[in-house]
């Protein structure tokens, strides 16, 4: 099992990733849903800018260190970059598979802080955890079309 420093890493870094492939589907989506997919990608990528920012400002105020170089971010995300020449479809089905992983890395980052006792980041977790289930049940619905 990891401790919650390095899974608060692994975390941002996947935010990180995850920040930077919504911009490339922002920018590249086409086809008959881009309206509602680009301004959806930059209402995600806005939740998420803001979740990387909470998430390292509260790992510096319990005394850890958090990741933040690109570099870092690469070797310890789970979370591949965007992939060039996707549908729409295919962009959408991406970010809810990230979406997906997300959840998982946050029950365990959850679970890791609850058992140190560091309530706040366990409540600054569950915070976002729950928008990000609600942002993939909306994708889950979009794909179901």
């Amino acid at each position: 099992m990891t401790d919650l420093k390095n899974c608060l890493n692994e975390l941002l870094a996947n935010l990180n990733v995850m920040y930077t492939k919504l911009h490339n589907y922002h920018w590249f989506v086409t086809g008959e849903h881009f309206f509602e997919l680009h301004r959806a990608s930059e209402e995600l990528y806005g939740e998420v800018a803001t979740y990387i920012d909470e998430v390292a400002e509260k790992m510096l105020a319990v005394n850890m260190i958090p990741a933040a170089t690109m570099k870092e971010y690469l070797q310890l995300a789970s979370i591949e970059e965007a992939k060039n020449g996707l549908t729409a479809f295919e962009m959408v089905q991406s970010v809810s598979d990230d979406l997906y992983k997300l959840i998982l890395d946050l029950k365990n980052g959850i679970e890791l802080a609850d058992q140190e006792k560091q309530i706040s980041i366990s409540n600054l977790l569950q915070d976002i955890l729950c928008d990000f289930e609600m942002e993939n049940w909306k994708l889950s619905a979009y794909l179901k079309k």
